[in-house]
């Protein structure tokens, strides 16, 4: 058995993995928004309301991305909503990503984007709807 193929047997628990922690991470993000942690946060209290909406889309759509639930329509807003913050918060900044700050918004967008494509891959939600 080539190796190409031995891998290509473990391809849905790789793709539940990214899934996953690209949830867990996602949600990070939002609740530096909201709550200020993990520490860092460093946006102002009230939170203007694109902030305030960007964290509850990155809480709400990190916690279903992570049980896989409705993975697509939601990879879908995500991915665009991260091509939205690139463009509105980091590429006014400056055009390369390594100094704009916008590389991480840049790589959801992507991932997002497969999730779309591949759906959730294995220990979803999705998976359970008949």
């Amino acid at each position: 058995m080539a190796l190409s193929d031995r891998l290509n047997q473990y391809q849905p628990y790789a793709l539940t993995v990214l899934r996953v922690v690209t949830g867990v991470l996602f949600i990070e993000h939002g609740l530096q928004k909201l709550f200020g942690f993990p520490l860092g946060g460093q946006f102002p209290s009230p939170l203007p309301t694109l902030l305030l909406v960007q964290g509850i889309l990155e809480v709400v759509g990190g916690l279903a991305t992570i049980v896989g639930f409705f993975t697509r329509p939601v990879a879908f807003i995500l991915c665009g909503n991260m091509a939205v913050a690139y463009f509105m918060a980091h590429y006014p900044k400056n055009f390369f990503p390594a100094n704009n700050g916008g590389d991480a918004a840049i790589l959801y967008c992507f991932v997002f984007l497969f999730l779309i494509f591949a759906g959730p891959g294995l220990l979803a939600i999705d998976n359970n709807k008949k």
